[in-house]
């Protein structure tokens, strides 16, 4: 798809990291599913990626979790 935010370059499949934060608790994942644009880096997440994502953020926040950094897994 071509970028949204710089309307110049197209967006590819690839992966990135994503830090969450709630409260207390801060959750690094790493090697999300992702499109990036190849011009400006900006990253995209689908639905089911940013629904999976803040799944496990809650659930880290709701253990009690101050910081966490973990590989993605889809759910």
């Amino acid at each position: 798809m071509k970028c949204p935010i710089c309307k110049h370059g197209n967006t590819h499949a690839g992966t990135s990291s994503l830090t969450l934060e709630r409260g207390n608790s801060t959750v690094v994942f790493k090697r999300v599913p992702a499109e990036v644009c190849e011009n400006c880096g900006e990253v995209f997440y689908d639905a089911t990626v940013t629904s999976t994502l803040l799944k496990q953020a809650d659930q880290a926040a709701s253990a009690g979790v101050e910081i966490d950094v973990r590989r993605y897994a889809a759910a």
